[in-house]
């Protein structure tokens, strides 16, 4: 089911302003940095957080409509939240914690225990069924929660960040499982894996409004803020454009293929520079010397952070870092073809 939602709503003074539209069955991802508002947005869709203006529609019911004096409680809305932190029952065990939910959605007893028993078979916590949450890890007990949630088989099921606490092999498996969940998902999360695998839509928050929004392919391609970027993985600089030379804040000049004229916007993958010890001698029409800021491994590759004149990410091998003698403060040579650069109107 889907939801159609225009939010104007408020914690304090803290204000967000929203629209949301996503389809039946789709999973929506919100991003933004730290503060921008993206508990508070699915508070509001939870009934948690009253409507100042607008009106909330799930699965096509008004359950939000201050004009019309409608606010449907959150235990009447066709949803399942899972929070930060997970807010399990202290005084049930693992599978009443997640019959609980089931429940919740009207099933008797005996048939909410036997829907628990497949939750907790799926996120791996069978084994653990009689366990109180005070015996749980962390991570335990925030799989105990997604398996709670969906135990109640919404029709919207919202999620804040469920698969933080999880190490990478659980995370991975995880992940998967919310691929198969069907249902309508709204997810926040700030792991670029589970944008790209999970997201049909990806919403931008910044400062309670959204700024941003389309597919990951649709966002990557032109993003809107440095943060985006970064979290992405895309470069992203600004400058000036004179035809196919852009002049960049910093005063350095870089070559484009795309003729454009005033403030723009440059993308580029990571994997788009090339990096020497020695001046190149290619046929790519940018070449500058810079300095290494960071090295980050990542399993068979490595990003390296390039300082200035043109602060950008580059992804290499291990083996280049090796034959390159890569290192926090190496100089080196970096190569970026024209043809490479995205350019765009500010």
């Amino acid at each position: 089911m889907n939801i159609q939602a225009e939010i104007q709503a408020a914690v304090g003074a803290f204000c967000i302003q929203a629209v949301i539209d996503t389809q039946s069955g789709s999973c929506t991802v919100i991003v933004g940095p730290n503060g921008a508002g993206k508990t508070t947005l699915i508070h509001v869709l939870a009934g948690l957080i009253p409507l100042r203006k607008g009106k909330v529609v799930l699965a096509g019911q008004v359950v939000d409509n201050p004009a019309r004096n409608i606010r449907v409680p959150p235990n009447h809305r066709p949803i399942a939240l899972q929070t930060q932190p997970n807010l399990l029952f202290p005084h049930l065990n693992v599978i009443e914690n997640v019959a609980f939910g089931a429940r919740c959605s009207g099933l008797n007893t005996r048939l909410a225990r036997q829907r628990a028993e497949k939750w907790l078979h799926k996120v791996g916590m069978a084994d653990m069924a009689n366990l109180f949450p005070t015996h749980l890890s962390s991570g335990q007990a925030q799989r105990v929660g997604l398996a709670r949630a969906a135990a109640c088989q919404p029709n919207i099921l919202l999620l804040d960040e469920p698969l933080t606490s999880l190490d990478a092999e659980t995370r991975t498996n995880m992940r998967h499982l919310l691929t198969d969940i069907k249902t309508t998902r709204v997810l926040i999360t700030h792991d670029p894996i589970e944008i790209r695998l999970l997201a049909d839509q990806l919403l931008v928050m910044e400062k309670g409004e959204i700024i941003q929004a389309g597919t990951p392919e649709e966002v990557a391609a032109d993003p809107r803020t440095q943060w985006t970027a970064k979290l992405l993985d895309i470069n992203l600089l600004t400058g000036t454009a004179t035809g196919t030379e852009v002049t960049l804040n910093n005063g350095f000049i870089l070559t484009t293929t795309t003729p454009l004229t005033g403030p723009v916007l440059i993308t580029f993958p990571p994997a788009a520079v090339t990096l020497s010890t020695a001046e190149p001698y290619t046929s790519a029409r940018n070449t500058w010397q810079a300095q290494v800021a960071r090295i980050q491994p990542e399993g068979d590759r490595v990003r390296v952070i390039l300082d200035t004149p043109i602060p950008c990410r580059v992804w290499v091998t291990l083996q280049a870092v090796n034959e390159l003698r890569l290192n926090t403060g190496t100089r080196c040579w970096a190569a970026l073809k024209a043809s490479e650069l995205t350019v765009r109107n500010a």
